[in-house]
């Protein structure tokens, strides 16, 4: 792909290849979770969605028994304006109680190492949030401190590879995965990124958040986290047919 015309900028997502190969995507996908409250019956909300038939996951909220959560998700930023924000002002979903202080909206985005980045960027994360067999989910937002984002870049690398690794082994033992967006800009309270883990089971889940608040970036670069939602998926819908969009 060209670079686009301008002023010389380019905000395509890019990544280098182990063959020193660079690639670019002018692509990303947008997450919005937005948490509910007074929902009597999940079923009704669940046959809404269905006949909405659109891609995207309702929890029910461990700690509220009348919460619930919505996680839907598109490339094209519009569909929370349009679509999504007309269904939700119809029944059933006009009659709950919206919880603003667990919106959460944020945006894929490559860390530079990707080998595909459609498939780490806008199909991976689609499938990672609808796989049944990880239906319990811990969303929460957070902020780094500005002392990080001084750091020498290659300071900041070992810091957030630390971080990485206690990931990447809770996921090769099948304990779960994440899903990591960036939230510049888009957040009400100024945070930097919103994080979801997502597995089969809660505990490993809480015991990941437990592992990474002695890392150094946790300890000593983290301003704020949350507030956290944690629920179970009570629907799932990622269609097979979809391609690159919505």
């Amino acid at each position: 792909m060209s670079q686009p015309a301008g002023e010389g900028l380019d905000i395509r997502e890019k990544s280098q290849t182990a063959d020193g190969q660079t690639h670019y995507l002018d692509r990303r996908l947008f997450m919005q979770l937005l948490a509910f409250g007074g929902s009597q019956d999940t079923s009704q909300l669940v046959q809404a969605l269905a006949e909405a038939a659109w891609p995207g996951v309702l929890y029910e909220d461990a700690n509220d028994p009348q919460g619930v959560a919505l996680l839907t998700f598109s490339e094209d930023p519009a569909f929370f304006l349009t679509d999504l924000r007309s269904f939700l002002r119809r029944p059933p979903f006009r009659d709950l109680a919206p919880k603003p202080d667990y919106t959460m909206l944020g945006r894929t985005y490559a860390l530079g190492h990707e080998p595909d980045l459609e498939e780490a960027l806008c199909a991976r994360p689609r499938r990672k949030v609808c796989d049944p067999d990880m239906p319990w989910a811990v969303w929460y937002p957070l902020r780094r401190t500005g002392a990080f984002e001084q750091l020498p870049v290659q300071e900041q690398r070992v810091i957030l590879a630390e971080h990485g690794g206690i990931g990447h082994a809770y996921g090769r033992a099948g304990y779960g995965t994440d899903i990591r967006l960036a939230c510049y800009g888009l957040d009400r309270n100024d945070n930097d990124f919103v994080v979801g883990l997502i597995g089969p089971d809660l505990y490993p889940l809480s015991s990941i958040v437990q592992r990474m608040r002695k890392t150094k970036q946790t300890s000593q670069y983290i301003e704020r986290m949350g507030p956290f939602l944690v629920g179970r998926a009570a629907w799932q819908h990622h269609p097979a047919s979809l391609g690159g969009r919505p």
